[in-house]
């Protein structure tokens, strides 16, 4: 037991690394923050997917936290506490730990490659999520535009969100399909057949979380939002939390409902 313990935390040091070298090693890198990297936080949902959401929170926020180092001059442009710890929690800590939970649909989802690729998908979604927060308050009038700046957040870090989301996905259906890593020693993983319609249901299924988390982001930040940019907790109050709750309890039903088809296909195929 001791070793078995001992050999997750050697290979959660072994991600955390190879994830944090992939940050740096970026495809595109946008102008004013953000860019495209090979798949960097891969590494971390594979621990999560094999040793469990401890040991993948662990490693997560270990990462958020060189990813933050990496980013220390970015705190140079912001001013007042408030900016300071939201630029810390919502660009870096939070946007980068929830890979931490991208083992949660292994019991879910049997086939490996599905289930690594939902948890990427997943955990990048609610990235975007975070850095759209950032733009559209905190970035405001520094390297963003006042005007229309929650518009513009979500244009904007669409441009490179989308194309991680789209590159982690393929990766992670490409590296689930080829090792196995729910043995004890990764192996070369039998052959697992793809069902297409699961595939297209699951897609579904993130398409529609990933739209609510959009909506809700516009419906709540933009009520957050101060004159010159600057982020406004005060306007909690003036948020239509009644169709944040519709949009939010439409997204999940859905989901559940195409996650649980998935779920039947998959118990009809084993009878």
């Amino acid at each position: 037991m001791r070793n078995k313990r001992v050999l997750a935390m050697v290979e959660c040091a072994i991600m955390i690394a190879l994830a944090s070298i992939l940050s740096v090693l970026k495809i595109v890198d946008m102008p004013v923050g953000g860019s495209v990297t090979l798949a960097s936080m891969l590494p971390i949902v594979i621990i999560a997917y094999r040793h469990g959401i401890g040991f993948g929170m662990v490693s997560a926020t270990v990462a958020s936290l060189i990813q933050l180092l990496l980013g220390l001059e970015n705190f140079s442009y912001v001013t007042g506490w408030q900016s300071v710890v939201a630029l810390a929690l919502f660009d870096y800590i939070l946007a980068y730990a929830v890979f931490g939970l991208g083992g949660i649909f292994k019991r879910v989802i049997k086939n490996q490659a599905l289930a690594l690729t939902a948890g990427i998908s997943v955990a990048n979604a609610v990235r975007y999520i975070c850095h759209v927060i950032t733009g559209a308050t905190i970035w405001a009038g520094l390297p963003l535009p006042d005007a229309a700046s929650l518009s513009y957040s979500i244009s904007y870090n669409s441009v490179y969100m989308i194309p991680e989301l789209i590159i982690s996905a393929l990766l992670a259906l490409y590296v689930g399909g080829a090792i196995d890593f729910r043995r004890e020693v990764p192996t070369r993983v039998k052959s697992e057949r793809l069902d297409t319609v699961s595939v297209y249901l699951l897609l579904g299924a993130a398409f529609a979380v990933m739209a609510a988390l959009v909506t809700d982001t516009a419906l709540v930040f933009s009520k957050l939002q101060g004159e010159s940019g600057e982020l406004l907790l005060s306007g909690l109050a003036s948020v239509n939390w009644l169709a944040v709750a519709i949009v939010t309890a439409a997204a999940a039903a859905i989901a559940a409902a195409l996650i649980l088809t998935v779920r039947l296909r998959n118990s009809e195929k084993k009878a």
